[in-house]
């Protein structure tokens, strides 16, 4: 939440040892008004979501998001999100073990008006266990997988260049590709719910790089924007169809070290935030009124879009 809302970090982004080229990220990057500051960053989230949506979680105003799980990493943060509830017995690492809780998109997916219509896609290998892919049956394309079905010149060329231009790591794959294969299955297949998990900020983070973590924030906005403007374009999606952002975690505040890691080792680990932006969301932008919303809110207001009903207890939907 802290560069969402406030831009570049004032103790990271100049002489703290974390940048490459400070000279070059200070021109891109800073302003001494943060709000100036964070449009630098993600103009797209500010010039659209932030006037025709709404954006929970700018703690600056009381407002805040929260994890409502105690681990505040990886897995068991993307398990809040999809399924409602924390699970701190079940879930307590970032192992490859299928998850016992089912997701929002396997609930979709089992009901009979979008059987056959979720997706999800995702640079991070461990979502096919998140998600659980052998029950639920959601295709997952995930880590280093590439378009296997009816591949078109565009998927073939990705299938090509994710095998030649390697990722700095060894369990997720470069955003981009993500993000490809993820926009060609939504022209292709026209799913009614998709999902998206973008990696790059958290793996350049703990690298302790903080210009490409910037660099990452600013590249997953235009992700955002090339999203957006395609639903906007397409006459299914058109007006029909609502964003929900959020994240698995927040980070550590200590500029020497701990803005690299989060954990419940680390103090402020579970703070996040939300936006959302679609025809069933009012325009309020930024919403400055204290407040308290929980990361197991997200599962209950996709089935509330969707108009399906969970028995399970979630979270109260965030609308």
């Amino acid at each position: 939440w802290q560069e969402l809302f406030k831009g570049a970090d004032s103790l990271l982004v100049d002489d703290s040892g974390y940048v490459v080229d400070p000279e070059a990220l200070v021109d891109q990057y800073w302003n001494e008004d943060p709000i100036k500051r964070r449009e630098m960053m993600m103009p797209f989230f500010w010039k659209v979501i932030g006037t025709q949506g709404q954006i929970f979680g700018n703690r600056d105003y009381g407002n805040k998001v929260n994890c409502t799980n105690k681990m505040w990493f990886s897995y068991p943060g993307y398990n809040e999100i999809l399924t409602g509830n924390a699970d701190d017995e079940r879930i307590t690492s970032n192992d490859k073990i299928n998850n016992p809780n089912i997701t929002v998109l396997a609930h979709a997916n089992n009901h009979p008006k979008y059987k056959g219509k979720v997706a999800a896609f995702a640079s991070w290998d461990v979502f096919p266990y998140i998600i659980n892919k052998e029950r639920s049956g959601v295709p997952v394309n995930a880590g280093f997988d590439v378009a296997t079905k009816d591949p078109n010149d565009r998927e073939l060329l990705l299938n090509k260049l994710q095998n030649e231009i390697r990722s700095p790591w060894s369990t997720v794959r470069l955003d981009p590709f993500t993000h490809q294969y993820a926009l060609e299955y939504l022209k292709k297949e026209k799913p009614n719910l998709l999902f998206i998990s973008y990696g790059e900020t958290d793996d350049w983070a703990h690298d302790g790089k903080y210009d490409e973590y910037l660099f990452a924030a600013t590249q997953t906005d235009k992700y955002l924007e090339e999203l957006w403007s395609f639903i906007q374009s397409d006459t299914q999606y058109k007006d029909k169809t609502t964003l929900i952002i959020t994240t698995d975690h927040g980070r550590g505040t200590d500029p020497k070290d701990t803005w690299r890691n989060h954990g419940s080792s680390v103090p402020n680990g579970g703070e996040i935030w939300i936006a959302m932006l679609g025809p069933e969301i009012n325009s309020e932008g930024e919403v400055s009124s204290p407040g308290q919303l929980y990361q197991n809110q997200v599962a209950s207001t996709v089935a509330k879009l969707l108009g399906i009903e969970i028995q399970s207890k979630m979270g109260n939907p965030l609308y």
